[in-house]
């Protein structure tokens, strides 16, 4: 019998098994698909001889993880690479917006669309350069953050707290305006807000732009050479090293409860799996609490509450092997590993609208990876291993380009929108069809196949708006991993701090249940986890 069952073998599950296992529990993983990982994982399915990322691509957040910095993945193999660029902005008239590694290279980027926004980067750099320490302990943490929350809290004061929390829930459109003269700036920070699914026009959507945006400025948006599975199976293998057990093909469909306790999980082949101590989930919450827990033992509220959840932004993605590097107007994107591509503000407030709208949009805003670029192993010599995916509604009423795209995402619907999508970066690169040698779609039905956590191709877990986050995540109240049954844990992108690979979900849970279990003669690894739990950062 183990100590802990996990639920799901992405990067927040792996994360939480680790800590356990650190703690010198016994603890079994156990996950759906046929192998490990998640939305972390890679395969050679576009052309044998290309490595092509199926979800997540590039990691910033997991460069500035606290968390995964602590497991050493190094020493089980794990390596990173980056392109000369972290991510460009063209423009259809040549122009182009660059976060270069280095801060003075992204502000001469931006001066050249107007004298003195560089500056005005700089400015905002050096903002988050003062916070950074406190921001990143506090973001990585349980709610609420109480020491680092005070931290953060004494630099905010000293740095004219009132203004700078005005900044940041800000729209990024208008921190675009307020900040910068020209369109440069305005376009990293709202690019990078739509990582997630929020418009410009979005309360809160400036402070996430900015924060994308200064991860990248200092960390760059690293990816694992070989594959975004790296990342996976270093986890993997460290958890093995560890003691610990990972089975796959091993889909949950229920979590047993009694006397109102988690004491282990069925699975759909009907085996019975006891936890002796805790069983983590790193599902959705709407799995959790509408599918693996029976309503008899949740509240009332809860369950009403469920009802009001929303999902973030359907995801469509397609994946490349090309031929050559991507022929941009703008030379500046050939360096960059990411590339966002959307002609100006209002092209990105007119998609997140149609969206918004129920609208498939006529010109997607793309998120372009160029992972040759970042990792010259991802493909032979003078080709490109490339992806990029956009965003969708979640329930499509119309198609904006009146093509007969309807959400049903049948073949000829996928094949519909991945023209759609070769047609916006045909806009900025002409000639980049003709180089395509294969291509894959996946559609939002298709990742949720491949990650049931995707739900209709979800990426964050649920909405990265201000609704839904800090304590009214993933519900109101609900801002810890501890749930509502005894001995179970959300370990999921569904708690705070939310979406990206970080860890954190998967920390802060496996603390809590280290913590609840705590005992006089535990050991020093034992107590180092409860100490990092209670500040946030390591004694």
């Amino acid at each position: 019998m183990p100590d802990a069952v996990v639920i799901g073998a992405g990067p927040n599950g792996l994360v939480a098994a680790n800590l356990l296992a650190d703690a010198g529990w016994s603890v079994q993983v156990l996950e759906a698909q046929p192998e490990p990982g998640g939305a972390v994982r890679h395969d050679h399915g576009v052309d044998p001889d290309f490595v092509s990322d199926l979800f997540s691509s590039f990691y910033p957040l997991a460069a500035a993880s606290p968390v995964l910095a602590g497991l050493r993945l190094e020493d089980h193999g794990l390596r990173w690479a980056q392109a000369p660029a972290v991510l460009a902005h063209p423009r259809t008239d040549g122009s182009c917006a660059v976060l270069d590694r280095h801060v003075d290279g992204t502000a001469a980027s931006l001066d050249a669309f107007a004298a003195g926004d560089g500056a005005a980067w700089s400015q905002l750099h050096g903002v988050w350069d003062e916070l950074r320490p406190a921001l990143i302990d506090a973001l990585f943490t349980p709610f609420p953050p109480v020491r680092a929350g005070a931290r953060l809290a004494l630099r905010l004061r000293a740095g004219g707290g009132l203004r700078l929390a005005r900044s940041l829930v800000l729209p990024v459109r208008r921190l675009g305006e307020e900040e910068f003269r020209g369109e440069g700036g305005r376009l990293l920070l709202a690019g990078n807000a739509l990582h997630a699914d929020l418009a410009p026009e979005a309360a809160g959507s400036g402070g996430f732009g900015w924060l994308m945006s200064m991860l990248g400025q200092t960390y760059g948006f690293p990816v694992p050479i070989g594959g975004s599975g790296a990342l996976s199976r270093a986890l993997v293998g460290r958890l093995h090293s560890r003691g610990g057990s990972v089975h796959c093909g091993q889909r949950v469909d229920r979590i047993v409860v009694r006397g109102g306790r988690a004491v282990g999980v069925r699975t759909t082949a009907g085996d019975t799996v006891t936890a002796n101590r805790a069983v983590l989930a790193d599902v959705s919450v709407p799995a959790l609490y509408g599918e693996l827990v029976e309503a008899e033992h949740l509240p009332r509220q809860l369950l009403d509450d469920l009802r009001r959840f929303q999902w973030d932004f359907a995801t469509f993605k397609v994946d490349w092997a090309l031929d050559g590097p991507v022929p941009w107007e703008a030379e500046q994107a050939s360096r960059a590993g990411t590339v966002h591509l959307a002609d100006g503000m209002d092209e990105l407030t007119r998609f997140a609208a149609q969206i918004a709208m129920g609208l498939v949009p006529d010109r997607p805003f793309l998120l372009f990876g160029q992972m040759s670029t970042a990792d010259p192993s991802r493909s032979p010599l003078g080709t490109e291993s490339a992806w990029a995916y956009t965003h969708v509604p979640q329930e499509v009423r119309a198609d904006a380009a009146d093509e007969g795209v309807t959400g049903t995402w049948d073949a000829k619907e996928q094949e519909l929108m991945a023209d759609r999508v070769e047609r916006q970066v045909e806009r900025f690169a002409p000639g980049f069809r003709s180089l395509i040698r294969a291509r894959r779609v996946l559609a939002p039905p298709t990742l949720q196949s491949m990650d049931a956590n995707l739900v209709g191709g979800a990426i964050n877990g649920g909405t990265t708006a201000l609704h839904q986050q800090l304590f009214f995540r993933p519900l109101p109240g609900t801002g810890r991993p501890e749930t509502a049954v005894a001995g179970l844990y959300l370990a999921s992108s569904g708690a705070h701090p939310g979406g990206g690979v970080h860890g954190a979900p998967g920390a802060n849970a496996a603390r809590a249940a280290l913590r609840r279990h705590r005992l006089p003669g535990m050991t020093r690894t034992q107590r180092l986890l409860a100490r990092r739990d209670r500040t946030g950062r390591k004694q």
